[in-house]
């Protein structure tokens, strides 16, 4: 074989698989949706904390954001899970993407006045957290009914690369914003792009649900929670990736970081994350190689810590970038064999209610792990905040492994390993 061959094979061995995208004109049109969105959201995810640091000068308010998230969050991502088995999929993320556009815009108008409230912004963030766990249910179950079985981890991976794509270049943009146009500028692009998301929305066919018969009470809650207890291999991804995001989050401590790096440099340290993601998702064909999942989402964990301990110890902005960017690529490896676990295990008519307890696990990290950062850096420093957590996060994963060994047994070309 020539070196030009070998070159080939290689690079189709572990390029992206656009599969899904030839298979499916509904999936085009919600991953085209998903990405606009993102690059909204992301904006407001830099100029929402950035806002709040700007007005109080503190880190602790910032994490604390996260704690008026968290319970909004946690209510409707169990009735949303339950509501995108009851009724149309694409109806449900529609109402949720033009509530939150009106969010954005609110966020907007008090960003205007001449004395933004604080109050106002943690009242708005808590009515962003509840409309987005209404919509990410409805939105992840819809990709099992409108892209083939045997594509689940091509899928997967591209939507992994459309969030970093979105998450490089919204919080890159948000930097330039927060310097010179102002957080309401942002906040209105925000709201610019749930309106592109809506009108996309509409041209996916209609899903309705399978079951439209089943209830949709306190009962339908508790078989989606039975279901789960009784698959090792799904409490293995939920308590791994809040163990990760727990202890191992960070981004509420991004503002007071940039600011010992130098001016400007808070875009780079939201955005940065999300080009290791964007790098491993281009080169992501080599994960259909991989069979034994579970124990690629442990390991995956565990770089996630050790690369958050490299950040809090980098004392220059190139290691500390580098760092994020290594972070962000093993938390991308860790999403594509969780969500290709879920897609091979759920049976469709429990998919909405086992997407709302996954979404409790992934954001419940980020939340809770945000107002955990923020607290322990006001009582032991920035620094030593992130450093903790990594390696809480790496103890974490090890501990995960032990108590669960199906989990970290799970082979796909096993099957139910229960």
């Amino acid at each position: 074989m020539s070196p030009v061959q070998f070159l080939k094979r290689f690079v189709g061995s572990v390029a992206v698989d656009l599969a899904p995208l030839r298979a499916s004109r509904d999936y085009r049109w919600l991953l085209s949706a998903q990405s606009i969105s993102s690059l909204g959201s992301s904006i407001t995810y830099v100029v929402l904390p950035w806002q709040i640091y700007q007005l109080t000068r503190s880190s602790v308010l910032v994490g604390l954001v996260g704690v008026a998230e968290f319970v909004p969050m946690l209510v409707m991502a169990l009735v949303g899970g339950n509501l995108a088995d009851r009724f149309d999929r694409r109806r449900l993320v529609r109402i949720a993407d033009g509530g939150l556009g009106l969010v954005a815009v609110l966020l907007m108008a008090n960003a205007l006045r001449a004395a933004p409230s604080v109050p106002v912004i943690f009242v708005l963030a808590s009515l962003s957290a509840a409309l987005s766990a209404l919509a990410r249910p409805a939105r992840d179950s819809m990709v099992p009914r409108i892209v083939p079985a045997d594509l689940m981890s091509a899928a997967a991976a591209l939507g992994s690369l459309v969030y970093s794509l979105s998450w490089v270049a919204g919080p890159a943009v948000a930097g330039l914003i927060v310097a010179r146009l102002g957080p309401a500028f942002g906040f209105g692009v925000d709201a610019v792009s749930y309106l592109a998301s809506v009108l996309m929305l509409s041209m996916i066919r209609p899903l309705p649900p399978r079951d439209p018969g089943g209830s949709i009470g306190w009962s339908a809650l508790v078989q989606g929670w039975r279901y789960a207890a009784s698959r090792q291999e799904l409490i293995g991804t939920y308590v791994i990736d809040m163990n990760a995001m727990f202890f191992g989050m960070p981004m509420a401590l991004f503002p007071a970081m940039a600011e010992q790096f130098g001016p400007g440099t808070v875009g780079l340290l939201y955005a940065m994350p999300a080009v290791g993601v964007g790098l491993c998702s281009l080169t992501s064909g080599w994960t259909a190689k991989v069979h034994r999942h579970g124990r690629a989402v442990l390991f995956a964990a565990a770089a996630w810590g050790a690369a958050i301990v490299g950040f809090g110890l980098a004392r220059s902005l190139p290691v500390a970038l580098l760092c994020l960017a290594l972070a962000g690529a093993a938390d991308s490896v860790s999403g594509i064999f969780r969500m290709t676990i879920w897609n091979q295990t759920i049976p469709d008519h429990l998919r909405g209610r086992l997407a709302g307890i996954e979404q409790v696990s992934y954001l419940s990290g980020p939340y809770l792990g945000n107002a955990e950062a923020g607290l322990v850096a006001g009582a032991f420093g920035v620094r030593a905040s992130v450093v903790s957590g990594g390696v809480l996060c790496v103890v974490g994963s090890a501990v995960i492994g032990a108590l669960l060994p199906r989990f970290y047994r799970y082979d796909a070309r096993r099957g139910d390993l229960r």
